[in-house]
């Protein structure tokens, strides 16, 4: 079977890419809409529509962009035979700690839907940052393979 997928590996390897961008450009998104939410809680109209938003943000581009990034991940790193070595465990890591910022986001959607905020403004804007470093840390150990 994998001898099969080998020839196919390139076009894995751009799949896995190109939903990293669709996964990242959600992780992106979704801190603002978080802002903005934050920002509008007492009217609850608007309140509303920002729940709505951040409800088709994650059912249409962050589970399943995030879910294909780890089912190709995963064949990448059978394909290459890369499980034994240093710098995709590093890699493995930071991405752990990306799955962990994907669901603390979610979950602050979940505060926000019920009221209940529990960061400043300036914190949430901040929170907004650590996608960004966290990809750069993953790139460079997936391209550099220090």
């Amino acid at each position: 079977m994998w001898e099969r997928l080998s020839v196919a590996y390139d076009w894995i390897k751009a799949a896995h890419l190109i939903f990293v961008i669709y996964w990242m450009a959600g992780l992106f998104m979704l801190p603002r809409y978080l802002v903005y939410h934050q920002e509008n809680l007492a009217d609850t109209a608007d309140a509303a529509r920002w729940v709505e938003r951040e409800g088709k943000l994650r059912k249409i581009i962050l589970t399943p962009a995030m879910i294909v990034v780890l089912v190709l991940g995963v064949v990448l790193a059978t394909m290459s035979g890369a499980w034994g070595q240093g710098w995709l465990h590093a890699k493995l890591l930071f991405v752990a700690l990306l799955l962990g910022y994907h669901g603390w986001a979610i979950g602050y959607t979940r505060k926000l839907a019920a009221g209940k905020p529990t960061l400043t403004n300036k914190r949430l804007r901040l929170a907004n940052e650590a996608p960004a470093l966290l990809i750069a840390v993953i790139v460079v150990l997936a391209i550099v393979k220090p």
